[in-house]
């Protein structure tokens, strides 16, 4: 990660930056492929292009374009992220291998806008970080789930225990002996599995966190015994039916209040007819619309930071409608980010 560093240390800059991950050679698949001036910035956009935790479909996001290439419809709307500096930093350089990644070093450095006071109340407004501090945020693009675990690693060093919205047809809380059968250490930690060590670890806030378009098929009974142990409540994908999206929208609320929340996307939360190329699709799930329109039911949530994974443009169809997708998700994760910053009203006792 030499390379990596390099950039985010002030060391290297600007389309004249060296590409080449020194310490992994040039064979790695993944690498510093974009990155903007080494300044202050509020949001960081990474790639992460890890796809060795699935278990069904491979090449998760091998493809170095996959959510880049749908967002180039989007340069005119992103007037609604007007204050905010945001760059894209490229690729975080992994192996094969590797799932002890980290963005901890990225996560500690202090963002570009400042708080100023509350747009209402006119109240001193104050970070939620436990240091103080107003830090950037971060937003991954995926590579398969198993990133998450050292991303909760990474958050959990600025906020402690976080609060978790997680968009998926799976639980992924399931234990190594259930799903993998945990043949190695290595192979333990998986796209199915992450959310079960973060719990372990302690880096989730217990039953304070939602999964939400959740329709995956069980091993038995004791599968939801495991993710009630893992801190998450459960709202199934086809509660939409009778509540609606108003309804999905109150529940996640109702869980997580107005504590700092990390947001994890998995593309099959959409049903594949509308994003066929993810890596264990599931049928029954939601519609391109309706996830957008629960994303933006969040508005008003302190978003620390987010990921969107398990995109697989090999099994897209040829007018590329996971890749369209994902892109609109992130542009919507994007603008509930640069609606709420991550602040409280200073208590009146602590002026």
């Amino acid at each position: 990660m030499t390379s990596y560093r390099r950039i985010y240390r002030g060391e290297a800059a600007g389309e004249n930056a060296p590409n080449v991950d020194t310490q992994h050679g040039t064979s790695s698949p993944s690498g510093v492929s974009t990155f903007g001036e080494v300044r202050p910035f509020d949001v960081h956009r990474i790639r992460l292009v890890y796809h060795h935790g699935v278990h069904y479909r491979l090449r998760v996001c091998q493809s170095r374009q996959p959510s880049r290439s749908g967002k180039s419809r989007q340069t005119c709307s992103l007037r609604l992220t007007a204050g905010l500096r945001i760059v894209e930093c490229g690729d975080i350089p992994v192996t094969r291998n590797q799932s002890n990644f980290g963005v901890e070093a990225l996560l500690q450095r202090e963002a570009f806008s400042p708080l100023g006071n509350d747009s209402v109340t006119g109240e001193t407004l104050v970070p939620l970080s436990l240091d103080g501090k107003n830090h950037l945020r971060i937003i991954i693009l995926g590579g398969d789930h198993t990133i998450v675990l050292p991303l909760l690693r990474s958050i959990n060093s600025v906020y402690g225990k976080i609060f978790v919205i997680h968009f998926d047809s799976h639980l992924d809380t399931w234990k190594p002996s259930v799903f993998g059968g945990a043949p190695s250490d290595q192979a333990a930690i998986n796209h199915g599995t992450y959310f079960s060590w973060a719990s372990q670890e302690g880096l989730i806030k217990n039953g304070s966190s939602d999964h939400g378009a959740i329709r995956t098929t069980l091993s038995g009974p004791e599968d939801y015994d495991n993710d009630d142990e893992s801190g998450f409540q459960r709202i199934e994908a086809r509660e939409i039916d009778t509540i609606g999206t108003d309804g999905i929208i109150k529940k996640i609320c109702d869980t997580v209040g107005d504590n700092p929340v990390y947001l994890s996307i998995d593309i099959d939360s959409i049903d594949p007819a509308f994003a066929p190329a993810t890596g264990t699709p599931e049928t029954g799930g939601w519609s391109t619309r309706e996830l957008r329109t629960i994303l933006r039911g969040l508005e008003g949530m302190h978003i620390v930071s987010a990921d969107i994974v398990e995109v697989a443009p090999a099994y897209d169809a040829n007018a590329e409608l996971t890749t369209m997708a994902a892109a609109d998700v992130l542009f919507e994760v994007l603008s509930v980010m640069a609606k709420t910053p991550l602040s409280k009203i200073r208590a009146a006792n602590s002026a």
